[in-house]
């Protein structure tokens, strides 16, 4: 996955890229959050039930998954982030994360207008991406294209496409905005072919392997740069490790220095000035 970011462009100069599990706040941020979510809201996430409905083969009936959304918004507070760039399907868990973070100020914030701000969700022009079977592209469904994946495959993939509906036959016309075919030459094509996908898909004019090839033509065009770029790290492994070395050192300092506001936000910050460690527990039950 990092040799993906790093292949796509991301700079490490720019952009924390660290190992989760090497920054234990997470987890710590995580158990604290889940004591303050109630159930209903991870029970009416969309995605929940998405997947509930699509993923088969796997059992799902577990708290990591159900609360699986609650680690997300500890990923987002625990740096204090003000917007989440995100997938389409991914809204939804931002806002959960807001009503999260608005509940924790509530809760814990005293005094302080907030401890962690609210975060915003940011789109791109592209914000959900079709797969090959028409559903969201996911790696779960098995519907995705790779960013490795070499220029047979990719044709292949796309080969395998769903198209219009209303295009049973080869002669009858179609309408590439309720296409997915369509969609992908809206995110990846010019706007010279763009013309031609219109033109020629509602004149029945072209064929949809015809037009499948000219998005295989665009996503190519794309991929083919980045995996040039992912062989420099191919090649020398080292280079990837110590970039999440450097990177999860940093994010352990600045997850650190949250958790100790939260620690203290919560009445948790014990420590050898902390008076309420050397008496007893009161019972508030007497």
């Amino acid at each position: 996955m990092l040799l993906d970011w790093l292949a796509a462009g991301l700079d490490p100069a720019k952009c924390v890229m660290f190992i989760q599990s090497h920054v234990p706040a997470h987890a710590e941020l995580h158990l604290l959050l889940s004591m303050i979510t109630p159930l209903g809201w991870l029970e009416r996430v969309p995605t929940y039930k998405e997947q509930k409905e699509n993923i088969k083969g796997k059992d799902l009936d577990t708290y990591g998954f159900l609360g699986y959304p609650v680690l997300q918004s500890a990923d987002i507070l625990i740096y204090k982030a003000d917007c989440v760039p995100v997938g389409e399907d991914q809204v939804a868990h931002v806002e959960l994360t807001r009503e999260i973070a608005r509940r924790f100020n509530g809760f814990y914030g005293g005094k302080r207008e907030y401890i962690f701000p609210e975060p915003a969700a940011l789109l791109t022009p592209a914000p959900r991406l079709p797969g090959t079977d028409g559903r969201k592209m996911s790696k779960s469904y098995g519907n995705a294209v790779m960013l490795t994946d070499p220029e047979p495959v990719v044709r292949q993939k796309l080969k395998t496409m769903v198209t219009d509906p209303a295009r049973v036959r080869r002669t009858d016309p179609g309408n590439p905005d309720i296409c997915p075919v369509g969609d992908l030459h809206k995110i990846f094509s010019g706007k010279e072919t763009m013309a031609k996908v219109y033109e020629g898909c509602r004149s029945a004019g072209i064929g949809c392997i015809e037009c499948k090839g000219w998005v295989a033509d665009a996503v190519v065009k794309i991929l083919e740069p980045m995996q040039e770029r992912r062989k420099k790290y191919e090649d020398n492994p080292r280079l990837a490790w110590d970039i999440l070395e450097a990177g999860s050192a940093r994010a352990r300092d600045i997850a650190g220095a949250t958790m100790d506001e939260v620690r203290k936000a919560m009445g948790l910050d014990y420590g050898p000035n902390d008076s309420s460690k050397d008496e007893p527990a009161k019972d508030s039950t007497k």
